[in-house]
């Protein structure tokens, strides 16, 4: 749950987060509270007034006071026995589920990057045996969480760890999505979990990022190879496998320029990389991890479609869901794609990066308390 408090604390900076647009959807509209249905006793009629000759007042036998009857509860402070039993609150603001409303949440789920098709379908799901009931913004929020995790549970799943080693691991994305970060954190855990790591620093053309990579292999106990500024980064990648089969390590990670997907002749030169490690291992690589910016939104889907053509993307990590409003992305490549989501990232430490679980993703997503 640790983690799970820290996504839900800084999946999103924006005031316009999903939570927030939820809540007013249902509060700027909601109708006023109805009380539940009760059974109440039938009420006593009125005695019938019917004229009396007058008698001395001596002789007017003496009222007997009536027995003490319970004090009735009024219907509007009682939820009824159906609102007690769904613990619903009489004064909870609720709004019925129509067209309009439908029509509002698409447009939310859309502001936050979830993507038109995918936003329609969640929507349409939930409307689906509730059309025209009343329905709380807490009642809102669950029905979403359920829909996205219903939607990203087949994704979420962790970086498949195989017999054959080394295993080697490729990871791609753009100029700056986390890639090195990313590597750090996962050498350093698989480290921790008794595999011995090899790290391949193949960005040969920024000494910043072997800078980087040197640090967390520092951290990590875990060895870094490296090569001289500007070398051929698919040398160093077959230089690296050789390495790990004489050192028996269990994992290669092979870290790789940023690169921008409209650059032909970087997305050829990652195609190299595959080219030559496959004559060291013509199964290799075992897994392509493409490393993905939360920040930049709809954009993903784009990343994605070229390198999976290029690189044949096994999996995915999402970073920096700590700096955006709009998670709604991951939910949008899971809807588009289906491919596995190992780890998302929410901070710059090393336990900020976790295996994906989409039900605390839902619920950080949509604001709702677990608790």
């Amino acid at each position: 749950m640790a983690f799970f408090s820290k996504l839900k604390d800084r999946l999103f900076k924006s005031s316009s987060k999903l939570e927030q647009g939820l809540d007013a959807i249902v509060e700027d509209s909601a109708e006023a509270p109805q009380p539940e249905a009760t059974v109440a006793a039938a009420p006593t009629p009125a005695p019938t007034q019917e004229p009396v000759e007058d008698v001395p007042a001596a002789a007017e036998p003496k009222p007997v006071a009536p027995a003490a009857e319970p004090a009735p509860v009024p219907a509007e402070k009682s939820p009824g026995l159906v609102g007690r039993l769904l613990g619903r609150k009489p004064d909870e603001p609720r709004r019925t589920l129509d067209d309009d409303m439908l029509e509002q949440l698409e447009e939310l789920l859309i502001a936050s990057d979830m993507g038109v098709d995918t936003a329609l379908r969640v929507t349409a799901n939930m409307a689906e045996g509730r059309f025209g009931k009343r329905l709380s913004a807490r009642e809102i929020k669950e029905l979403m969480a359920a829909e996205v995790t219903r939607v990203m549970e087949p994704v979420a799943k962790p970086l498949p760890i195989y017999s054959k080693r080394p295993q080697v691991v490729l990871v791609v994305g753009v100029n700056g999505s986390g890639k090195t970060t990313t590597i750090g954190k996962l050498a350093s855990q698989f480290k921790s979990a008794g595999k011995k790591v090899v790290i391949a620093a193949g960005d040969t053309f920024r000494a910043a990022a072997v800078e980087q990579l040197q640090v967390w292999g520092d951290r990590a106990g875990v060895p870094v190879l490296t090569a001289p500024e500007g070398s051929d980064p698919a040398s160093l990648a077959y230089d690296a496998m050789t390495q790990a089969q004489e050192e028996g390590a269990d994992l290669l990670m092979i870290d790789t320029a940023g690169r921008l997907q409209n650059r032909a002749d970087l997305m050829e030169e990652l195609a190299k990389i595959v080219r030559v490690i496959r004559k060291k291992d013509e199964t290799a690589p075992h897994n392509t991890l493409l490393v993905l910016d939360a920040t930049t939104g709809q954009n993903a889907l784009n990343q994605v479609d070229v390198f999976r053509n290029i690189s044949d993307v096994s999996g995915l990590v999402m970073t920096k869901l700590d700096g955006t409003a709009k998670g709604g992305v991951l939910v949008a490549l899971a809807d588009k794609f289906g491919l596995p989501i190992h780890a998302i990232g929410v901070g710059e430490q090393i336990d900020d990066l976790a295996p994906f679980d989409p039900e605390d993703f839902a619920a950080a997503l949509t604001g709702l308390d677990k608790s």
